[in-house]
């Protein structure tokens, strides 16, 4: 490393938030970065440690110190391109990705981590600003054509990589734009849809053709696209949300977190809302069911759209201050965190389960609580009330929508419901079907996503081509 005993004498320094009360105000991104000397100092701070355990911690296994020696070194453009080895989109990681890599990193055990993530960020965005990054063409055309069917970070990541080995990709997308959850999922306050457009555009340029507003299963056959083409990779997401089957579902203002957020999304982008039932929680005092990510981003958006007021509940006890990181390194460690959404505004209650929900006139009114103990059995006597115009339903996904494609192909499927493939070559039951990113893992991290989509393009090179160049 360049500055062997800079994490002795720097110490962490990371990117801050502009004020909630400036933030909320609109739907941009307000982080403010690093400077390029904060970079270089931070950067410095990478250990010279022997057994990188960063790179173990990060699914797409990044060369971390690698790019940080070359921030330090001031070389950008050299780091820019170590970090495209291996992460096709670090500027959505770079935004999004809880930064599992920071939890393994050597120095968290004595001090705190190197910020990984914001440097990465640093290192994507200039290289965008400088014209680092341009599209890859492949020199040679395989004549080979595959189908993908989702355009989420694993189908954007897989035909990439395919396209750039000369395969004809065809990138099949039931909405009206790419980006899958990342588009529509994901606000535009933790992530602007333009770092979506501009990988677009890449990729259009080395040859992915878009096939936008086509529900494959619906719209075209599955038959149909697996004659149609020498392979087809299924990344279509785990989108089945875990429902509440609670007396008073029903109620008019009890909503999936998936039924809100895309709304909101497309007002942003200026998308037609299409033939739905708008959801707006101005106003409103809302309560969100469910404590991990999606349900913070409800919050941050019902708070931008002027709720009233807004409490998210977890069924799960709550976890400690403070991690033993003697005992969880270098694994990402259970403790409680506080997102940038719930520092504007949420009340957040823990050990909580709603036993039912109350109405008036067919609109929900109240939820009906119980407090719960380690075994999540109710505690006698610690029933309360909790007054909601809208509740949100934020409780994870359990696995991809079976209707429609997944039934008309007949893959199999693992015990978890999710579509069937290991991870050695990402093929299904079905001959030149393959699966991966969420489809096949389950609901998981943008960052894992990413990794599925790239190790099933390497395997679908090898089934089509007997060898392949690119790397697992």
């Amino acid at each position: 490393m360049g500055n062997v005993t800079g994490f002795l004498e720097i110490d962490r320094r990371d990117r801050r938030y502009r004020p909630a009360s400036d933030r909320i105000r609109n739907y941009r991104e307000f982080f403010v970065p690093l400077s390029q000397e904060g970079c270089k100092d931070q950067a410095a701070r990478c250990m010279d440690c022997g057994i990188p355990y960063c790179h173990s911690g990060c699914p797409v296994n990044n060369q971390i110190p690698d790019w940080n020696d070359l921030v330090y070194r001031g070389d950008w453009a050299e780091a820019c391109r170590n970090l495209h080895s291996t992460n096709n989109f670090p500027e959505f990681t770079g935004r999004i990705c809880p930064a599992p890599c920071e939890a393994s990193c050597t120095l968290n055990i004595i001090d705190s981590p190197v910020t990984i993530k914001t440097i990465e960020c640093a290192i994507v965005d200039r290289g965008w600003r400088e014209g680092w990054i341009q599209p890859e063409i492949s020199a040679a055309k395989t004549g080979k054509r595959i189908a993908i069917v989702g355009s989420g970070p694993a189908g954007m990541a897989c035909a990439q990589q395919l396209a750039r080995t000369g395969h004809d990709v065809h990138l099949y997308e039931k909405h009206s734009k790419i980006g899958g959850l990342l588009r529509y999922g994901i606000p535009d306050f933790k992530m602007e849809k333009r770092h979506i457009d501009r990988r677009t555009a890449q990729m259009e340029a080395e040859g992915v053709t878009f096939h936008t507003n086509v529900h494959v299963g619906h719209d075209v056959s599955a038959k149909e696209l697996v004659d149609g083409h020498d392979a087809v990779v299924l990344s279509g997401g785990a989108e089945y949300s875990r429902d509440l089957p609670v007396e008073g579902r029903e109620l008019d203002g009890v909503h999936f977190a998936m039924d809100f957020l895309p709304q909101q999304n497309r007002r942003v982008s200026n998308e037609p809302p299409g033939d739905v039932e708008p959801i707006w929680a101005g106003g409103k005092h809302v309560v969100v069911i469910g404590g991990g990510d999606t349900g913070s981003d409800c919050i941050g958006t019902s708070v931008r759209q002027g709720a009233l007021s807004v409490t998210q509940l977890e069924i799960m006890p709550q976890p400690p201050l403070h991690e033993d990181k003697l005992l969880t390194w270098p694994d990402w460690p259970l403790k409680l965190r506080t997102s940038s959404s719930q520092e504007e505004g949420a009340e957040r209650d823990f050990s909580v389960m709603t036993q039912h929900f109350s109405g008036k006139n067919g609109v929900v009114r109240k939820l009906h609580c119980v407090r719960v103990d380690e075994e999540f059995q109710p505690v006698a006597g610690s029933e309360f009330e909790l007054r909601a115009d809208l509740v949100l339903l934020a409780m994870g996904f359990v696995h991809p929508v079976h209707e429609g494609m997944l039934e008309d192909l007949g893959v199999e499927l693992d015990p978890r419901k999710n579509v069937l493939a290991n991870t050695d070559d990402y093929a299904t039951s079905m001959d030149k079907v393959f699966a991966a990113g969420d489809m096949r893992r389950g609901q998981s991290l943008v960052v894992w996503a990413i990794r599925e989509g790239r190790q099933a393009a390497r395997a679908v090179d090898e089934y089509l081509m007997g060898s392949s160049i690119l790397p697992r």
